[in-house]
């Protein structure tokens, strides 16, 4: 057990008002060595914890103190990492999904909230921090498309003090929307702009209305991309014509429509930051994968396979080790490495989340926008 834990235990009150005074001072989880404990105080007739990692919903069940209403678990973590979480709590032959009530931290998607545990030596980024850096400002762009057959509404981040006589980098960003929401995005991108560990940068916020559809077909993206909104963009703000100052990003699905757009035109884009891609490299993993999605991914990919190798291009790629995507990923890098791509790999022991892209941004942005593009 954990010595707090312990040394409660020991002072052999486990009453009712005790319990929740120790939870009052302590909090949950506590963290140790190589170690979690989470808390739970109250009536039921099970508690487990929901973690949301290795592609699906893992749980494991607290145990009761004898003799009181404290119930607790004990995982084995890696040090310097986070997962989330929530706990269910049976009663009644009833099941309650909730977030942990003696932890604050949160974490959101758009699927709700989950409770965060944060392994020993894990802190969250100063730089995605809100910290009065000057501003960017955000703007909207109505782009007319042919390849979807309606206008779309795109938003724009422009930097603090953004003036039109210097061209700037680009980087569009899909799911943008949901990474400011959930992310930090544009918090981010202003302390580190204001810090000049990055360039400032103008940044599109794709937000596609059904990725699920858009992003693994890929064909009809990639035009719309390349064809009707980076003319749009150019035409409209100062950006930089060398391609190594062109980036793509993207996290999960979005991960697989940046990398089908940089193939299907080459030279367009000199930057990739590939966050936890939803790939299939090997085809034999597809009998694990049912979700239809996975078998579109794993036909666009075999079309990569048969593609020009990307020349003067730079990407990250980054996986969480508890996603269930950490060796797709891998193999990704490996490929696009064995094509002429230079590549930096990353891996976190995270999920599938968007506080883990978020932790990677910074030095995604650095690699893919530095400025020695030959060593």
């Amino acid at each position: 057990m954990h010595p707090d834990l312990t040394a409660f235990l020991d002072s052999g009150d486990l009453s009712d008002p005790a319990v929740a005074g120790f939870l009052a001072g302590t909090g949950t989880p506590l963290a140790e060595v190589g170690a979690l404990t989470f808390l739970w105080h109250g009536q039921a007739d099970a508690v487990q914890i929901l973690r949301w990692i290795h592609a699906g919903v893992d749980t494991q069940a607290f145990d009761r103190v004898p003799h009181s209403n404290l119930w607790h678990l004990r995982l084995p973590v890696q040090d310097e990492g986070r997962f989330e979480y929530k706990l269910s709590i049976a009663r009644h032959g009833g099941e309650d999904w909730i977030l942990d009530p003696a932890n604050p931290n949160r974490a959101g998607d758009p699927f709700g909230e989950n409770s965060v545990a944060m392994t020993l030596g894990y802190q969250r980024p100063d730089w995605s921090i809100e910290k009065g850096s000057p501003r960017g400002t955000l703007e909207t762009i109505e782009i007319d498309s042919a390849s979807f057959g309606q206008k779309r509404t795109e938003t724009v981040y422009l930097p603090a003090h953004f003036q039109r006589d210097q061209n700037r980098p680009l980087v569009i960003i899909h799911d943008g929307g949901d990474y400011d929401d959930y992310a930090d995005l544009t918090i981010s991108l202003d302390n580190l702009i204001a810090a000049g560990e990055i360039p400032p940068v103008v940044a599109v916020l794709i937000q596609a209305g059904d990725r699920i559809s858009e992003y693994p077909r890929g064909r009809r993206h990639a035009r719309y991309v390349v064809s009707e909104l980076l003319p749009a963009i150019t035409a409209r703000y100062p950006i930089s014509d060398r391609p190594r100052d062109r980036i793509l990003l993207g996290a999960s699905l979005g991960a697989v429509a940046s990398l089908a757009t940089a193939f299907r035109f080459p030279g367009v884009f000199g930057g990739l930051i590939l966050k936890s891609g939803s790939f299939v490299l090997n085809r034999a993993r597809l009998k694990h994968r049912t979700h239809p999605v996975f078998h579109r991914v794993a036909r666009l990919v075999q079309v990569l396979h048969r593609a020009p190798n990307l020349q003067d291009t730079r990407a990250f790629i980054s996986t969480g080790e508890l996603e269930g995507l950490a060796d797709e990923n891998r193999a990704l890098a490996e490929f696009l490495d064995r094509r002429g791509v230079n590549v930096l790999f990353k891996s976190s022991w995270d999920g599938h989340h968007w506080h883990n892209w978020r932790d990677q941004l910074r030095d995604a942005l650095q690699w893919v926008l530095h400025e020695d593009r030959d060593d």
